[in-house]
């Protein structure tokens, strides 16, 4: 069953482009308003706001670097003051194919920033801002490898590691009128570096890739669906985790 977000607003980082830009047409279609964060890809942003307008839902741009910690304090600032945000989606992430040997201490320190520092001062600052008349929602974006961490893409896997573990225990801090929860992604699109993905598939109890609708309808449980769901990690990934 749909899930409806009619009356809602949602936040939604990185919502300008590939699993972002599914994510945030979704939320619109179910009936919410999208606040479409952005960090350089200001034209897919505006074409994606245009769309949204055209099925008469309002969407709203708001650029920031989520690298700056002060810039991250200012968006949902920004947010707040265009109406009490409902539900918040950290999206954006840096995906770099880093190992240990090849690892510099500005890497490390670059994803941590976006990957773990900007969603927690997100949800820091969501959970301080929500009207005590309202509950609110929160779904952080995650990938199979947080629960089965290798020995590629360091930085990033260690990132998302960290913010698993944040989703837990904001799921029980900020219980019971806030849930966080947290959708663990394997195979939804192809890399954007164009890398090798022909054996990719072979690792995949599900053998194909998923479906943007597929993660949509994800992310829609979680933002409408059940209250009582809460500190969950579902993955959408054809069982990737599980070998």
């Amino acid at each position: 069953m749909s899930q409806s977000l009619n009356g809602k607003t949602v936040l939604i980082t990185g919502a300008a482009r590939r699993v972002g830009r599914s994510l945030a047409l979704a939320v619109a279609h179910a009936g919410a308003d999208v606040l479409i964060h952005f960090g350089r890809s200001q034209a897919e942003a505006e074409s994606l706001q245009q769309e949204i307008h055209a099925f008469g839902r309002q969407a709203h741009l708001i650029q920031a670097d989520l690298a700056d910690p002060d810039a991250v304090q200012r968006l949902f600032k920004d947010a707040a003051a265009l109406g009490p945000v409902h539900g918040l989606v950290n999206n954006a992430s840096i995906f770099e194919p880093l190992d240990w040997k090849n690892t510099g201490l500005e890497d490390w320190n670059r994803h941590l920033a976006v990957n773990l520092t900007a969603p927690f001062l997100l949800c820091q600052t969501f959970a301080r801002s929500l009207p005590a008349s309202m509950s609110g929602r929160i779904v952080n974006l995650l990938d199979w490898r947080a629960l089965r961490p290798g020995p590629d893409h360091l930085p990033y896997t260690i990132s998302k590691a960290a913010l698993a573990a944040l989703t837990q225990s904001l799921a029980a801090a900020l219980a019971p009128r806030i849930t966080v929860n947290g959708l663990a992604l394997g195979a939804i699109l192809p890399p954007g570096d164009g890398g090798n993905t022909s054996e990719l598939l072979q690792s995949i109890p599900a053998r194909r890739w998923a479906s943007l609708e597929e993660v949509d309808e994800a992310l829609l449980f979680l933002l409408g669906g059940p209250t009582f769901v809460t500190g969950e990690i579902i993955h959408v990934d054809g069982g990737r985790h599980l070998v």
